[in-house]
């Protein structure tokens, strides 16, 4: 595997279509799920936090805060926003009862499961219209889109 950088110039073109690019594709997805998912759809940080929650059950506030770059005190209202809404549910722990464990309801997992769905079936459906050449590049530049997160999390730093 090649260590060699790519010429400044390539970096920086790169870096600025990225930058204006993955917004773009984020509202799109989000702008069709709005408008067909059969729910109330809940702000993007409702959902972040509800994907997390999905993958890390029993994960607490301050480590759903790490993980989504986010204020624990600011997690610790849409967590508040989300048991509300029946969609998340605190568990006590039992050695420490300042510490909350955070679960999705079934009803959540229902509702990421259809945003999954549709998110799935959109990108389905564009990827269809591409080239072959244009699939393929996509499909390489995967891990390459994976190992950039991975940089800018500063955890990774």
């Amino acid at each position: 595997m090649s260590t060699a950088r790519a010429p400044r110039s390539d970096t920086d073109r790169v870096a600025s279509e990225l930058a204006a690019l993955l917004p773009a594709l984020h509202r799109a997805l989000d702008r069709r799920i709005a408008r067909d998912f059969p729910h109330p759809k809940p702000p993007e940080a409702q959902l972040a936090l509800l994907r997390f929650v999905a993958q890390r059950e029993g994960a607490t506030v301050r480590e759903a805060a790490e993980a989504l770059l986010m204020k624990p005190n600011n997690v610790s209202a849409l967590v508040t926003q989300l048991t509300e809404r029946g969609l998340l549910e605190r568990r006590q722990d039992s050695a420490d009862k300042r510490v909350a464990h955070l679960y999705p309801t079934a009803t959540a997992r229902g509702h990421l499961a259809e945003v999954r769905r549709l998110e799935d079936g959109y990108l389905r459906h564009a990827l269809v219209a591409l080239t072959d050449g244009e699939l393929d590049a996509l499909g390489s530049a995967l891990g390459a889109l994976e190992s950039l997160t991975r940089a800018l999390h500063p955890a990774a730093g």
